[in-house]
């Protein structure tokens, strides 16, 4: 495994991270917490070091898994979670950045994660309106961190293009955006230069497009209820079932598909870490070995971005 910085936060982190949105059993169906434990157990033994979560995920719970699987190595380990995402239904979501939310929902998550610091509080996709009306946000965030509560903190945005003026606007020095072989925004807009430029730590979230750039999802794959694909449009569903087969000229039998996506975000310096999510052991195994990989060429990057710039991978009209 190899590590990098996490922009000016101070943080060093494993290059391959875990993703726990799945392990709290309302994103992906439900989940048996003994294998989501032994998962998590083994990405340590492997060298994972940073595990990100949020209070959302299973209202909690995973939280309490990754608290319960990993309190023996707490010091070891960098907890990213994050606070002002309300539970809901669909995808609209609703939102609580009020600092006393924030201090209540901080105490709960240290109780769930068995710690009494978290290494990363991050702001769960929040309004760039909102925050740009609220400076008791930042104020919380940062009287948090002179507490001793949180060693760092920064912003989980929902679209990368609120990336930019979360930067230039509220300064923050860790930022999660979405990206991956099918969603390069944060690269379009310029979000990519502006974090290289100021020392931005960029966490790299869906990198494998919710499981579909793994190439093991059909276009008529039925989901679980409590799986959230089941409510995207089937539209972006086929989309997205499709662009393995877009990808398959850089195929080779020395990595995976799902290998070759993680590789491609970390391609990219600035990306501190990507964080697939991981619901057992054998998808642990694949996910970390990405890290032991050769880098993608220039040739095999070229041909990513002729592939991303003649195709469409997302529909409008989905919305």
């Amino acid at each position: 495994m190899k590590y990098r910085k996490l922009g000016e936060t101070g943080l060093k982190v494993s290059e391959i991270g875990f993703g726990t949105w799945g392990l709290g059993g309302d994103a992906y169906g439900l989940v048996d917490d003994n294998v989501s434990k032994k998962a998590l157990k083994l990405a340590f033994d492997l060298g994972v070091t940073f595990y990100d979560t949020s209070d959302l995920y299973g209202n909690g719970h995973s939280e309490e898994i990754i608290g319960e699987a990993l309190k023996d190595v707490r010091d070891e380990i960098i907890i990213a979670t994050k606070v002002g995402a309300l539970p809901h239904s669909g995808f609209n979501m609703p939102q609580d950045f009020s600092p006393k939310h924030i201090v209540e929902g901080l105490e709960a998550s240290l109780r769930r994660l068995q710690t009494d610091y978290i290494d990363l509080y991050q702001l769960h996709n929040p309004s760039l309106e909102m925050l740009s009306q609220n400076d008791d946000i930042i104020n919380t965030l940062e009287l948090l961190h002179e507490e001793g509560k949180i060693r760092a903190f920064g912003i989980s945005v929902r679209s990368p293009d609120d990336g930019v003026p979360s930067i230039e606007k509220f300064d923050f020095k860790s930022i999660q955006v979405n990206f991956n072989l099918s969603d390069q925004r944060a690269i379009q807009n310029g979000l990519f230069d502006l974090s290289k430029k100021k020392n931005v730590g960029i966490i790299a979230r869906t990198p494998l497009c919710y499981g579909y750039l793994t190439g093991k999802i059909k276009a008529d794959k039925k989901f679980e209820d409590l799986d959230h694909r089941k409510k995207r449009p089937i539209k972006q569903l086929r989309i997205w079932a499709k662009t393995p087969s877009l990808f398959s000229v850089l195929n080779n039998k020395n990595r995976t598909l799902a290998q070759l996506a993680l590789k491609f975000c970390l391609s990219y310096k600035n990306v501190s870490t990507v964080i697939p999510g991981m619901m057992n052991c054998k998808e642990v195994r694949e996910n970390i070995k990405a890290s032991e990989l050769k880098p993608l060429n220039k040739k095999e990057l070229s041909t990513i971005k002729s592939i991303y710039e003649r195709n469409v991978f997302y529909d409008k009209s989905s919305k």
